[in-house]
Order: structure tokens, then C-alpha cells, then sequence
């Protein structure tokens, strides 16, 4: 399988700053998103710890570990690098008062050939389109699922909440996070997107699904996306990271192919 990456982020109409955070590395096919909160710019310093720090270390391990890492040591890395992640913004929280409560959603992926593990904090998600059908793979940590789990409110009802913000976990937040992590099996075509909340607050995954249905290039698509939210109203930061799947190329010569070699 041959995976493409994208990533952009942009301000939005409402905000004078950009407390989003992404990155990814091509090399051991290692995405991260990360949405920050606090006062002053805290939550842009909590999310651009999260994502350095994460591509960093995680990137450096899955390349040491190599092809032959098994997936339970790759859900462990990415723990242990959450965990350590969590630690330091946590320690620089409690050291500068203009960071004081400062914090950071997270969505992070690995894709090893035909599996993805993603791991997310809070409510920043990841979905995937899979034979034109958007499906949204993380469950929000947030006091809204919550309430839709317990029934206490419609989806009707959720998609104007006055409460949608309130995330029940956050990087950064407390000395220990406990990361989410969830294993997919991965498909040639497939398309997966993880985004902050400032895009699937702007615009409904009826929307989304048709923008990533578009015959259009990785990023003339991310930029369809962030095109939409800002029409919408555009209320906060919007952050998007795409990863396509497709066949790899086989680089073999025409007689090792039919020989099967």
C-alpha cells in the first residue's frame, strides 16, 4: 500500500491566532493533530508541544523499530510518547503562570501497511471514507457524547448544544491523560481525515463525506474542507490532516512479475 499525506490548518474568521497544531511524517507514516486551549497563547504552546514532541520521539522509535515492530509495541510507544508528551506540558503549565491551565486535545495515527492505530484525547477526530461512506472512527471525549450515550439528548439536539466544547479529557490538563487508542484495518482507497472541532463544528459529515467524494487532489480537498468551515461561519481555528491510501507501485520488471518473483 502507498500512503499520501496532507495537512493545513488556518485561523478562521473569529480568532487572531492559531492554537492548532499538526504534523506527520511520510518516512513511518505517522500523522498528529492536536487542538490547544488556554489563556494568553498557552493553548498554542500546549498544542505545538504535543505535536513536536510526539512526531519527534514517536517518529524516531517507529524508524528504530522498523517493519518487523508488532503492533502491541507500537500502541505502547505511542503511550509511552503521549504519556511523556502529557508530563511536559503538564511541568511547563505549573512553572509559567501565563501558562497556567493550559492543554490540548490530541488525534494521532499509525499506519503499518493494512492496519492504522489511532489514539485521541478529547474531541478532535478521525474519520474515514471507505466506498464513498463517511464514518467517523474516534468517539468524542466530551460531557455532549456523554449525554448522547445516556440518551439524554438527540443528535438533533447535540448539533446546537450549548455544551459541545466541553471536553472530558485533555493533554496537559492533569499529571496522568489516559490515550484512547483503537486498531482499523486499512483498505486501498480509502481516505481518512482527523480534524479539530473547528471544521466538524462548521460543517456536518453529510458535507464532509461529499467534499472528500470530490474528484480532486489530497489537498485541493483539505482545502475544500477549510473553504467550508469559514462559509460557515468559520468560528474557530480549523485543522485538517488527510491520509489516502492506494496501490503501491511495483517497481519489478515485466519478466520477474511473471515469473512471480
Amino acid at each position: 500500500m502507498n500512503y499520501k499525506f496532507c495537512a493545513k490548518t488556518d485561523t478562521g474568521r473569529s480568532r487572531d491566532n492559531n492554537e492548532d497544531s499538526v504534523a506527520y511524517d511520510e518516512m513511518t507514516r505517522l500523522a498528529v493533530l492536536a487542538d490547544g486551549m488556554g489563556g494568553y497563547n498557552a493553548g498554542e504552546i500546549a498544542s505545538g508541544m504535543a505535536t513536536a514532541f510526539i512526531k519527534s520521539e514517536l517518529s524516531r522509535w517507529l524508524s528504530e523499530a522498523g517493519e518487523s515492530a508488532k503492533l502491541r509495541e507500537v500502541r505502547r510507544a505511542m503511550e509511552i510518547c503521549v504519556d511523556n508528551a502529557n508530563l511536559s506540558i503538564y511541568n511547563a503549565a505549573n512553572s509559567n503562570s501565563h501558562y497556567s491551565g493550559m492543554g490540548t486535545t490530541l488525534v494521532m495515527g499509525v499506519f503499518r501497511e493494512d492496519k492504522l492505530l489511532v489514539g485521541h484525547i478529547g474531541d478532535s477526530r478521525c474519520y474515514r471514507l471507505r466506498g464513498g461512506e463517511l464514518q467517523q472512527i474516534t468517539k468524542d471525549h466530551s460531557l455532549l457524547q456523554e449525554q448522547l450515550d445516556a440518551g439524554l439528548v438527540t443528535p438533533e439536539q447535540a448539533a446546537t448544544s450549548s455544551i459541545r466544547n466541553l471536553v472530558t479529557r485533555a493533554l496537559g490538563v492533569e499529571e496522568i491523560v489516559l490515550l484512547e487508542v483503537n486498531e482499523h484495518s486499512v483498505e486501498i482507497g480509502d481516505i481518512y481525515l482527523m480534524c479539530s472541532d473547528g471544521l466538524s463544528d462548521m460543517v456536518d459529515d453529510a458535507t464532509i463525506g461529499k467534499i472528500l467524494c470530490i474528484q480532486a487532489d489530497l489537498g485541493e480537498k483539505a482545502g475544500f474542507l477549510i473553504e467550508a468551515a469559514n462559509e460557515h461561519g468559520g468560528r474557530d481555528n480549523i485543522s485538517v490532516v488527510m491520509v489516502e491510501v492506494t496501490e503501491a507501485v511495483d517497481k519489478r520488471g515485466f519478466f520477474a512479475r511473471l515469473r512471480g518473483k
